[in-house]
């Protein structure tokens, strides 16, 4: 559901809907508690009520802060793995410009199709939660077997060839965690705690009473938009490669790379 949102709709649609959507919610529930229990405006629970708000407000932000910090943290760290998989590839590139011409081009057409393959046939992959290593699993081998294929001669050559190699398991690693971060999404179980959370808070609001219906909605509706901007942040930050917050690819089209996409693949 969540990806199919972050897929197909924009955040600024999916913030109106869930944010709009929660207030709206909460202050028809609110007007349906006043009219279902007029009492309630009289505030007599207000103590009761008041505490039970503290208490579970402070455990559910606490909830809510740990996640958002962990989810924006998950997405850091998967910007930095595509950024030095794309970099590692780069000095693939330059390393092999020592090569004679035609193991230089043979290492260069390698580099260009992985590149391509990783940008238009994995990253849609990963974009719909269905990562592959087979995507990309001819074209990394083809890149070793472009590398084992050449016999470097004299101390600039190895010294060239043994930083290639070095490069190239950096990319392979780089690779394997790329995908391993497409495939990690919010437990279910803090799932449950972060939306679950957020069904217990904002009913909670119509049992505090307020003589002034105005009032009484302009609270109830600032309880339910902060929760819902809380979990636009979380629904936004739960897929690093899915929605108009997700990872780029445009590392991979960049530097000693941007060769490779002048004249297409």
């Amino acid at each position: 559901m969540i990806l199919w949102l972050l897929n197909h709709l924009s955040t600024f649609v999916i913030a109106v809907l869930l944010v709009g959507g929660l207030t709206a919610l909460a202050v028809a529930g609110s007007l349906a508690a006043r009219r279902r229990f007029p009492h309630l405006a009289q505030g007599d629970h207000n103590e009761m009520v008041g505490v039970a708000l503290g208490m579970f407000g402070a455990i559910y932000g606490i909830i809510l802060a740990f996640v958002v910090v962990t989810l924006w943290t998950q997405l850091e760290n998967t910007q930095n793995i595509v950024a030095a998989e794309a970099t590692d590839l780069a000095l693939v590139v330059r390393s092999a410009d020592a090569f004679p011409p035609a193991d230089r081009a043979k290492v260069h057409e390698a580099v260009s199709a992985y590149a391509h393959a990783v940008v238009e046939v994995q990253w849609p992959l990963m974009r719909e939660g269905r990562p592959s290593y087979d995507a990309t699993g001819a074209q990394t081998h083809a890149l070793y077997q472009a590398l084992q294929a050449y016999e470097p001669k004299g101390v600039r050559a190895e010294t060239f060839y043994a930083e290639a190699v070095t490069r190239l398991n950096d990319v392979a690693a780089q690779r394997r965690a790329r995908i391993t971060m497409a495939e990690t999404s919010l437990p279910v179980l803090l799932q449950v705690l972060v939306y679950g959370g957020a069904f217990v808070m904002v009913p909670l609001t119509f049992l505090f009473g307020l003589r002034s219906l105005k009032m009484q909605l302009l609270f109830v509706s600032a309880v339910a938009g902060l929760i819902g901007f809380s979990l636009l942040l979380v629904v936004a930050l739960d897929r690093p490669f899915a929605g108009d917050l997700s990872v780029s690819p445009a590392p991979y089209k960049e530097a000693a790379l941007a060769q490779f996409w002048a004249a297409g693949p």
